[in-house]
């Protein structure tokens, strides 16, 4: 059966069958989303994630049902055909933070202290082992050393313009191990991973941190509450200023109470240098993989976060690696990577 027809059947038992469908725009991922709109003025957004391509929607599933029963505006799920990879969803509008913020600056400072209220609220929370979904146990695994050598090498191996020896590649990985090491033991929460402006969205009616819509967030880990607001501060896709940035871990740390804010301020830094690399290697990877140029534009700014990081005294011997063997993203090294586009 065709793609459009599995999705025709779903839609028709799900009594949907009527329902208007218009296609929104695609993001990094192999996932593509439809909003419905029924004849009674009723709307509701179609996730079609193909299994052949990768994707998976028993983690969305099961993180979703966790997630709302602890209170968070995650989307409820209206029918599910987890084998086929579909899903029918609550559609929670369009105001996602980077649009309202765009439109509304003076909105930008509330609307990032709710957010960061959120993630103090779901650090409260004791992160899932395992969680049911769709007859089956979805394990939520740790955000361990390993996982973060492994992503933090997708600069080497995407970005550099060239082979990376043994030698060198070994040197990497025993500095991204060091800096990581204070963070790459902790399981204190549920990290989202890609929690940031175009993944959350404005819901005003809603009371506290369920104000906050969440989407995005099935590649979830247990790791350290750090990861996140450093997603969300360390934007790769619009500004935010050094006083919102100041402001907002400021808030975090008083609100989550963090037992040594010093040594939190110093996660923050070691997280954000292995996030910011991994982007810049992902960004490099959408480009010369899978034909997507565009995200090469927003590596100056990642490469902006990740120069701040790397400031963090406990992060130097990372820092020095980085400025020798990784070229800053000029119009020359960004040009070498589209010209090496498959």
């Amino acid at each position: 059966m065709s793609r459009e027809s599995l999705k025709t059947e779903f839609l028709a038992r799900a009594g949907w069958g009527e329902a208007t469908r218009r296609p929104l725009a695609s993001d990094a991922s192999a996932r593509a989303y439809e909003r419905l709109t029924a004849p009674d003025c009723r709307s509701a957004m179609l996730m079609d994630a193909p299994r052949e391509r990768g994707e998976d929607v028993r983690p969305f599933l099961a993180l979703t049902l966790w997630l709302r029963s602890a209170g968070f505006s995650a989307p409820e799920i209206l029918a599910e055909a987890a084998d086929d990879g579909l899903l029918l969803i609550e559609d929670l509008g369009d105001d996602l933070y980077a649009r309202v913020c765009a439109a509304e600056p003076a909105q930008e400072a509330p609307l990032y202290a709710r957010a960061v209220d959120l993630l103090a609220d779901l650090h409260r929370e004791t992160p899932p082992l395992a969680l049911p979904a769709a007859g089956e146990t979805f394990e939520v695994a740790p955000y361990d050393a390993a996982t973060l050598r492994r992503e933090a090498e997708l600069v080497t191996g995407w970005y550099l313009p060239g082979p990376v020896s043994a030698d060198l590649a070994a040197e990497y990985a025993a500095l991204v191990d060091a800096a990581c090491a204070p963070v790459a033991g902790a399981r204190d929460c549920l990290v989202l991973r890609d929690y940031h402006a175009e993944n959350l969205l404005w819901l005003p009616g809603r009371p506290g941190s369920a104000a906050v819509g969440l989407l995005d967030y099935q590649d979830a880990l247990r790791g350290h509450a750090a990861y996140d607001l450093v997603s969300l501060l360390e934007d790769a896709r619009r500004d935010t200023s050094p006083a919102l940035r100041e402001a907002m871990l400021a808030r975090y740390i008083a609100r989550a109470a963090p037992a040594d804010p010093e040594a939190f301020r110093a996660a923050y830094a070691a997280l954000g240098a292995q996030r910011n690399l991994k982007i810049v290697g992902i960004f490099a990877r959408l480009c010369r993989r899978d034909g997507k140029p565009g995200y090469l534009r927003l590596i100056p700014r990642v490469w902006a976060h990740l120069m701040r990081d790397l400031e963090h005294p406990a992060l130097a011997g990372l820092g020095r690696f980085v400025a020798a063997h990784v070229p800053p993203p000029e119009p020359a090294q960004l040009a070498r990577i589209e010209a090496a586009r498959g």
